[in-house]
C-alpha cells in the first residue's frame, strides 16, 4: 500500500476517528486506526467494540492499494508536529513508513485482517435528518446525561423517531432535556416501542464529526445498535441497555403555573454572578419573581452572599424557587445569547420548565429549601 496525501486534511480526518480509539486496551490492536486503500478511495476506520467509525479521505494520490494498521497515538503526534504540505504513507507486511520532505518515520505494523470489522452503512430503512438539526439535538441534550450512574439508561440519549419527527431526550434524574424537530422516514423506518438509548460518547462523536454544511444525515436503528451516515462518514454504536424514565410524565399540564419571557444572555450573566458564592454544600440559588424583576439570591457560610436583579416583563404574583445554578447555566449555554425563552414556574416545590419556540424544553427539579439551609 502506498499513498500521497495532504497532511492537514489527513490530520483532521485522523483526529476525528482517533476520538474512538481507547488510550489503553487489553486488545492492543484496538489502539490502532485501520487505513483501507482502494484504487479510487481511502477510508480510515477505528473502533473500541462499542463505537465504530469509517471516514473517507479526499485529495490523495493512490500509488498502490492495500490495508494497514496505523498506531494512533504515535502517528497522530507525527502529523501534528510536521509542517509538510504533503506526506507519503507506504506499508509492507511488517512495517509502515511515513515520509515528509525532510523526515522519515517507520512503525511496526500488525496484520490489518485481524482488526474488527467496521461495517459501512447499508440499511434500506432509515430516517433522514438535517445535519444542523441533528447537531442541535445532541448539543442541547447530551449534557443532561449521567455516564457515571449505576442506572445505565441515564448514561445515554433516548432517540424516538416516527414518520416525520425525531425526538432526543436525556436526563440524570434531577433535570431533563428534550429537543425535537422534523425528520423524514424512508422505507418505513421508526423506533416504535424500542428504547433507542445511544451512549453519550457516541452522541458527542456524531456531533463533532458532522458539520452544518452537510446535507441530510441518515439514522438507522437495529435491535441493539444505531448506524449514522452521510456520503463520507459512517458511525456505528451499540445501544445502552435499560429502561428509560417515562419522560412525558415530566411535562404535566399546570393551570396555576405562570409563564415568563426571559432573555438568555442577561440571565446567564446573572446566574453566573450568583453562583460565585455557592459551594457544593450550599449550591442553591433563589429565583424570586416579583413585579417587573427577577431577583437572584445565594449565600453560604464560607463564601458570603449575593443579590442580583434582572428587569423582566413580569406582573403577576410573587413566586420563589430554588434551583441549582449549574443546571440553569447548562441550558442557557445551549442557546443563542440574543434569544428569549419561556420559563414556567408554579411554586417552590414544583419543577421549573424552560422552553423555546423551536422544539426545545428543559426541566429542573427544585432544591429543598430546608435541606439547603441545613447545610
Amino acid at each position: 500500500m502506498k499513498i500521497t496525501c495532504d497532511r492537514e486534511k489527513l490530520l483532521a480526518a485522523f483526529q476525528t476517528v482517533n476520538a474512538v480509539v481507547p488510550a489503553r486496551s487489553p486488545k492492543p490492536i484496538l489502539e490502532c486506526v485501520k487505513l483501507d486503500v482502494a484504487d479510487d478511495r481511502a477510508t480510515l476506520m477505528a473502533t473500541d467494540l462499542e463505537v465504530g467509525i469509517r471516514l473517507d479521505l479526499g485529495d490523495l494520490e493512490v500509488e498502490q492499494p492495500g490495508q494497514v494498521l496505523l498506531p494512533a497515538a504515535r502517528l497522530g503526534a507525527v502529523l501534528r508536529e510536521l509542517s509538510d504540505e504533503t506526506v507519503q504513507i507506504a506499508a509492507s507486511e511488517s512495517s509502515t513508513e511515513l515520509r515528509g520532505e525532510r523526515s522519515r518515520f517507520e512503525f511496526p505494523s500488525a496484520d490489518p485482517h485481524e482488526y474488527p470489522e467496521v461495517a459501512p452503512f447499508a440499511e434500506e430503512a432509515y430516517h433522514e435528518v438535517p445535519a444542523r438539526l441533528l447537531r442541535e439535538l445532541i448539543r442541547r441534550t447530551v449534557f443532561a446525561t449521567d455516564p457515571e450512574s449505576t442506572r445505565y439508561a441515564l448514561g445515554g440519549v433516548l432517540l424516538e423517531m416516527d414518520e416525520s419527527t425525531i425526538v432526543a431526550v436525556a436526563t440524570d434524574g434531577r433535570r431533563l432535556a428534550k429537543m425535537e424537530g422534523p425528520a423524514q422516514s424512508v422505507g418505513g423506518h421508526a423506533t416504535g416501542d424500542q428504547a433507542t438509548i445511544v451512549p453519550a460518547k457516541a452522541m458527542q462523536l456524531i456531533e463533532r464529526s458532522i458539520s452544518d454544511s452537510d446535507a441530510e444525515i441518515r439514522l438507522s436503528v437495529g435491535p441493539n445498535h444505531l448506524h449514522v451516515a452521510n456520503p463520507r462518514l459512517t458511525i456505528y454504536s451499540r445501544l445502552v441497555e435499560g429502561r428509560f424514565p417515562k419522560w412525558r410524565d415530566v411535562f404535566p399540564v399546570r393551570e396555576d403555573a405562570v409563564r415568563i419571557a426571559v432573555p438568555v444572555g442577561p440571565l446567564l450573566s446573572c446566574v453566573r454572578q450568583a453562583a460565585i458564592v455557592t459551594t457544593n454544600d450550599s449550591r442553591g440559588v433563589d429565583f424570586n419573581f416579583t413585579n417587573g424583576k427577577l431577583i437572584l439570591r445565594s449565600q453560604s457560610s464560607e463564601r458570603g452572599s449575593s443579590e442580583i436583579e434582572l428587569p423582566i416583563a413580569y406582573e403577576d404574583r410573587d413566586i420563589s424557587v430554588m434551583l441549582d445554578p449549574r443546571y440553569v447555566i447548562d441550558f442557557l449555554r445551549a442557546l443563542d445569547p440574543e434569544q428569549t425563552f419561556t420559563l414556567e414556574v408554579e411554586n417552590s416545590e414544583a419543577a421549573a420548565v424552560f422552553s423555546t419556540d423551536d422544539g426545545y424544553a428543559y426541566v429542573i427539579m427544585p432544591l429543598a429549601r430546608e435541606a439547603a439551609s441545613a447545610r
